[in-house]
């Protein structure tokens, strides 16, 4: 894969950028989604704005408002 606008990269970190793009668009959207559906207006402004790669999100779900994975998008 030829880079000609950032030749400094090795060919492995664009692939690596978008698979972190989906993982990331995931959870911010599931966690977004829980904390508006519970009217947490404060964690959804926290998610927000902080972008941790999904680390913050999962945290909401699962430890915060403590959302079973079988009904994460029901």
């Amino acid at each position: 894969m030829d880079c000609s606008y950032a030749p400094y990269l090795p060919n492995w970190t664009i692939p690596l950028l978008v698979v972190l793009l989906i993982w990331t668009l995931f959870w911010k959207s599931a966690g977004m989604w829980h904390a508006a559906r519970e009217k947490d207006v404060i964690w959804f402004f926290i998610l927000l704005i902080f972008n941790t790669v999904g680390i913050l999100d999962m945290i909401y779900l699962f430890g915060f408002s403590k959302v079973k994975t079988d009904k994460l998008f029901k």
